[in-house]
């Protein structure tokens, strides 16, 4: 079976295609136009701008698709595209571009929530014409697209979402808990711009956090002992204000240790929420997901925790390049959710959030 994929909830273009055998996703391509410079320029994503990009680009980056899988349209079996949640007009572009080729070619479409996408992310085999090689985690990271178990807890962490689920099957989920107010990504943006550092925040910390003391600074973990699995981040953001308003100037030096500490305390209540889901529910795979998932300290201090309290789950992490938004991870999840409709049966959802059962 192969799926054509398509991805513009946010800023970014995408276009990927699948082949799935059996229970496998091999990837034949994945091409992203992103319109990262624009949003960099005003300090964050601007909806109108990020479409108007869009508009030029989803053809192109379709075309490219195609041309790098050596697929024809006519080859595909299903288009599968994300229809929420995001941006309105974002998600006008992909969900209309793919009606229309679904109409003239007589294709079913596979509508796909952006955030369970995020978790196939994991599902995902490279094929190995296109291969790169995967960051090392650790012994006990597995390959995306290997030997996932089920019951599994995915852990969805971006700018828009800081979810836990549980996995019993494909199609079988449950919503454990959620943020109630900044999302992690969205608080590493909001400290990132208190820092004075560039759009996206996330990257930026990392970043700088790698030369700071550990030692200077200690910010609150909002809700790491609680009894539930929701998350809060806006606390912390206000602590991290609060210490920035005390400083004069933010010299360097004092910009990577604010930066560590703020890193650290965002993956600890990460780490700790998804390892006690795990432990609850008998988890044989943790899924991790989201453009936080690229940070390589959360990486590898989930691993190292995971090791120290004997987990017997193992953890699974996309590569980098799959972690933030892209049509691979759509038309994998499309693969192993396929609720095909026709063109006219699909809309956009932008506040569309967990459809659980």
């Amino acid at each position: 079976m192969i799926i054509l994929g398509i991805e513009t909830s946010c800023d970014e273009t995408s276009a990927s295609i699948i082949e799935g055998l059996a229970n496998k996703v091999f990837l034949k391509s994945n091409i992203v136009s992103s319109s990262m410079e624009t949003h960099i320029k005003t300090g964050g994503i601007i909806p109108e701008n990020a479409a108007r990009e869009q508009i030029k680009f989803i053809i192109p980056v379709i075309q490219d698709s195609l041309e790098k899988a050596n697929t024809k349209l006519d080859d595909i079996d299903y288009l599968a595209v994300t229809y929420g949640p995001g941006l309105i007009g974002s998600l006008l572009v992909g969900v209309e571009t793919v009606k229309t080729i679904a109409y003239v070619l007589n294709k079913p479409i596979i509508p796909v929530n952006h955030m369970l996408g995020h978790v196939y992310a994991n599902f995902v085999t490279e094929d190995s014409k296109i291969k790169t090689k995967n960051p090392k985690l650790g012994s006990n990271n597995q390959e995306p697209g290997t030997n996932i178990q089920f019951p599994a807890i995915a852990l969805v962490v971006s700018g828009g979402h800081t979810d836990l689920l549980l996995f019993k099957n494909h199609g079988e989920y449950k919503l454990l808990g959620g943020t109630r107010d900044d999302a992690a990504g969205e608080a590493f943006d909001k400290i990132g711009r208190l820092l004075n550092l560039a759009y996206p925040g996330g990257p930026e910390i990392e970043k700088a956090a790698k030369s700071g003391n550990p030692k200077r600074f200690r910010f609150p973990r909002p809700l790491i002992g609680s009894t539930d699995f929701d998350f809060s981040f806006s606390g912390l953001k206000t602590a991290v204000l609060r210490e920035t308003q005390k400083i004069k100037s933010l010299d360097k030096q004092t910009t990577s240790d604010i930066a560590l500490a703020a890193q650290d305390a965002i993956i600890d209540v990460l780490i700790k929420k998804t390892l006690k889901a795990a432990q609850k529910y008998d988890a044989r795979s943790i899924l991790i997901s989201g453009g936080v998932a690229a940070n390589q300290k959360l990486r590898d201090k989930l691993i190292l925790n995971a090791k120290s309290q004997k987990l017997k789950a193992e953890i699974f992490v996309p590569q980098k390049s799959l972690c933030t938004d892209n049509a691979a991870m759509i038309a994998t999840a499309a693969y192993f959710n396929q609720k095909p409709k026709s063109w006219n049966e699909v809309s956009v959802n932008p506040e569309l959030y967990f459809d659980t059962k």
